[in-house]
């Protein structure tokens, strides 16, 4: 936290004051990207799930349609029986050996036919149960992601009640941050970060770089930097700098650390 500071407070309080800001925009950009990417990832279990349950339904489809197979390849078998007990009968009023011999090959024929008919009927039982093996394991699968769903909504609603209360309480520090630093210093701010990518606008100097970049800062910049009397800009980035010290020190005071560790 910040004590009151005037608006022409030291180069050191200004870079105190707009790192906070950094540091509480940061966070802010934080929360909001995870509130835009909330309703995707409930997208993406729910089309998780869909796909399950489109699975399952084909599954179903294809048992009753293997079902149906069986109790047609049934009805074919019980046809057969009729032929085979009409050329049975017939049999016995038939003298000519001719005629005895072609009735007896239908008989032949239609109990070949039984044999085949009970030969698909018990392949395509095996692959009801096989069918049916893979539906209950994908009934179990769809119930756990059921469960799953279930949880995250609680667990992402608590962390979305958490950061709304959060950023509720970082938005109004930061009103207040602004009024502790001049207009044209702020706008510049604005500016800077409207500018990157990743919104940052204040960045450390680590190993003589700033934060993010691989391109060193000249030795005489680097000096000016530690002894904290002007605003220096990064001539590659286009950023504010900070030393790091300085930079490590605030981010331990500020607000944003502070709720972070209540929140843990």
């Amino acid at each position: 936290m910040i004590c009151k500071i005037k608006k022409n407070n030291s180069i050191e309080e200004k870079l105190k004051i707009l790192y906070n800001i950094q540091l509480i925009d940061s966070r802010i950009d934080e929360i909001k990207k995870f509130k835009e990417n909330v309703p995707m990832e409930m997208n993406i279990i729910k089309i998780e799930l869909d796909n399950i349950k489109n699975n399952l339904n084909n599954i179903n489809t294809d048992i009753i349609y293997t079902k149906k197979h069986i109790e047609k390849k049934n009805e074919n078998i019980k046809k057969s029986e009729i032929l085979i007990k009409k050329y049975e009968n017939k049999k016995n009023n038939i003298k000519n050996n001719k005629d005895l011999y072609s009735i007896d090959k239908e008989i032949d024929y239609q109990k070949l036919e039984i044999q085949l008919f009970r030969k698909k009927i018990k392949e395509l039982s095996v692959k009801i149960r096989e069918k049916k093996n893979i539906l209950d394991k994908m009934e179990s699968m769809m119930e756990d992601k059921k469960k799953h769903i279930s949880y995250k909504k609680e667990e992402l609603n608590n962390i979305l009640y958490k950061n709304n209360k959060e950023e509720k309480i970082l938005c109004k520090h930061i009103s207040l941050l602004h009024k502790k630093i001049d207009d044209r210093l702020l706008q510049s701010y604005k500016k800077i970060r409207n500018r990157m990518k990743n919104g940052i606008a204040v960045s450390p100097v680590e190993r003589g770089a700033p934060l993010g970049s691989y391109l060193s800062i000249t030795p005489q910049k680097y000096s000016e930097l530690m002894q904290r009397k002007k605003i220096l800009i990064d001539e590659h980035s286009g950023r504010i700098l900070i030393d790091s010290e300085l930079a490590k020190e605030e981010k331990k005071k500020s607000i944003v650390f502070k709720y972070k560790i209540k929140n843990k």
